[in-house]
């Protein structure tokens, strides 16, 4: 037993270590050596879904900040109007808004938003809008679960893939471009509860991985970045902390990162949770599930109860 416990240590020691060399060298060593990329040297316009709120708009206003023009496309017209006139004060640049709803995945919808980015020269694609359950619940026992499960797959799948079809192909045409797409890190570790949503993460992912292999020689850079819990209207979360930081903290943490690392939390310490569960799930799966799980029952019976009221 000595010697099991002395292996799994030393494993356990060794993934620790190679985790903290690899984001010294993301954070510190590869920006210094300029290895990050220019946003603004992939073209002039940063077009951000779900740019309203939370991380959209942390993002919008980072790319903003860099100087690149930006498209604002999300369904809440006044929301949209108020963003891009902050954007375009405090960072003197361009902004155009689109209004649209990405739980409409007809063909007229996007053919809307073709035309509205006709003539543009989009650098930076990020694939940000998303949405998620109200509260954990069961598959079968969340309310109106037809809908939610159908806007999930709609908003999170439908969007990243005709999104990306329809920019892709004039990055391609001048050989640069960079493809930020928003996973979350219930794509990598068990999420009972949250089945559906973590699912459509798990195929951004996916997307992301391959279309990387495909067009990585072709001058476009594709990132997929799998963020934990960050203080967000989505998320609930109302005060920043360590493991859950400010949308503009979480963003500017992973546009270091993005050229470097094409897979990536973003932000140190959501790297920490995921090699943790994962680090658990190696020495009892059931456990890791087990931990979860019971977290997320927790959460789901204080949603019900204050719905109750």
């Amino acid at each position: 037993m000595d010697k099991v416990g002395i292996v799994c240590v030393s494993v356990l020691g060794f993934q620790l270590a190679k985790s903290l060399i690899r984001f010294l060298y993301n954070k510190w060593l590869a920006p210094a050596l300029k290895l990050n990329v220019n946003l603004r040297d992939m073209g002039r316009w940063a077009v951000i879904t779900g740019s309203t709120d939370g991380l959209g708009k942390a993002f919008a206003f980072a790319c903003a900040k860099r100087g690149m023009d930006i498209v604002l496309i999300s369904r809440d017209a006044k929301k949209l109007e108020r963003v891009a006139a902050e954007i375009e004060s405090e960072h003197k640049v361009a902004t155009k808004i689109i209004q649209a709803d990405f739980t409409d995945a007809s063909p007229d919808n996007y053919c809307h938003i073709q035309e509205k980015l006709a003539g543009l020269e989009v650098g930076v694609l990020i694939n940000n809008v998303g949405i998620s359950y109200s509260h954990p619940d069961y598959f079968l026992e969340l309310a109106d679960k037809e809908k939610v499960f159908s806007n999930i797959i709609k908003c999170n799948i439908f969007s990243v893939t005709f999104m990306t079809q329809l920019l892709l192909p004039q990055m391609v045409e001048r050989h640069r471009g960079v493809v930020i797409n928003i996973s979350s890190t219930a794509a990598q570790i068990p999420s009972p509860l949250l089945t559906v949503y973590g699912a459509s993460k798990a195929y951004v992912e996916k997307f992301s991985q391959d279309l990387s292999y495909e067009y990585g020689k072709r001058g476009i850079i594709i990132q997929c970045l799998v963020p934990g819990y960050v203080a967000t209207k989505m998320s609930k979360i109302k005060r920043s902390t360590w493991m859950a930081p400010t949308p503009e903290q979480y963003v500017e943490s992973a546009l270091s990162s993005t050229g470097i690392e094409p897979i990536t939390t973003g932000y140190f310490p959501h790297s920490l949770l995921v090699f943790a569960v994962k680090s658990l799930e190696g020495i009892s799966s059931k456990t890791a599930v087990w931990i979860i799980a019971r977290t997320m029952e927790n959460i789901r019976r204080r949603a019900l109860r204050q719905s109750s009221r």
